[in-house]
């Protein structure tokens, strides 16, 4: 199998499939509720494709300019932007259009009835820390040069950034709604978890097993070709739930109202001087 008849079998038809629920649920009068209607869900979808394919193509050209994977140039068109193929830049757009219209699809569903609100501080600062302890130990793997962590601590040092960001603006959000989090999140993570079993499986990519720490799930998949499913499909479930959700948009007003008493206390003191 070629790449883009991979990418054709099993991420354009689970798209056509998927757009197709939409038009029907459309038909049917079906809409998001008013809880997670903040701006248009396709401009979300828009922008997160595009942020996709802005942060993952210098970390991905990386990798393959190190060699922690490499493609069968006999499976592809030839055509290569940087290190990369145009089949995985065709990649970085296609899955988070896959995620994100699953997770609409299921946001969809969600009851239309607004939930009081729940802010809790302590638990997008624990997060944090967790995650920043986290991040500094991925830092201080790929410093040290052990080389079977390398492919995992670039996953993690490389997504767990914007993940903070996400976790720091809204983790008590993102918890409130971890229901359909969830199942926007997992069942698509574990199919392209097993799709991405089956690329490699038919060699169409390989991953250097010198530079992961040798857990295959299934015998066949990598630990980390699952993380990095599963972390991708974080950013865009988290963004999406966050840009849609009416309680953001709540927090973003606040920070607003914060930043300028700031201005205008800082202002103040500069007129009595």
């Amino acid at each position: 199998m070629t790449y883009f008849g991979f990418l054709g079998l099993f991420l354009v038809i689970p798209i056509i499939i998927m757009l197709g629920l939409t038009w029907r649920d459309a038909r049917q009068g079906r809409q998001l509720p008013q809880r997670f209607a903040s701006y248009s869900p396709w401009a979300i979808l828009l922008l997160h494709l595009l942020m996709a394919l802005a942060y993952t193509t210098p970390w991905d050209n990386y990798l393959v300019a190190t060699s922690v994977w490499w493609y069968d140039r006999a499976k592809v068109t030839g055509i290569v932007l940087g290190y990369v193929p145009i089949e995985e830049y065709t990649f970085f757009i296609l899955q988070p259009i896959l995620t994100g219209l699953w997770l609409l699809f299921w946001l969809r569903r969600q009851p239309n009835h607004v939930e009081t609100g729940w802010e809790n501080g302590r638990f997008r600062r624990t997060s944090l820390i967790i995650l920043g302890i986290l991040w500094l130990s991925m830092v201080y793997i790929l410093m040290a040069g052990w080389a079977p962590g390398t492919y995992l601590a670039l996953i993690l040092a490389w997504a767990l950034l914007p993940i903070m960001l996400q976790i720091g603006y809204g983790g008590d959000i993102l918890w409130r709604h971890r229901r359909v989090v969830l199942l926007g999140l997992l069942p698509v993570t574990l199919f392209l978890a097993a799709v991405d079993a089956l690329a490699i499986y038919d060699g169409i990519w390989t991953i250097d097993p010198a530079q992961t720490i040798n857990w295959y799930l299934g015998g066949i998949l990598p630990f980390e070709e699952f993380l990095f499913f599963l972390i991708t499909n974080v950013l865009i479930v988290f963004g999406m739930t966050l840009f849609l959700a009416t309680e953001s948009q709540k927090r973003l007003d606040q920070i607003k109202a914060m930043i300028a008493q700031w201005r205008a206390r800082k202002l103040q003191v500069a007129r009595e001087k």
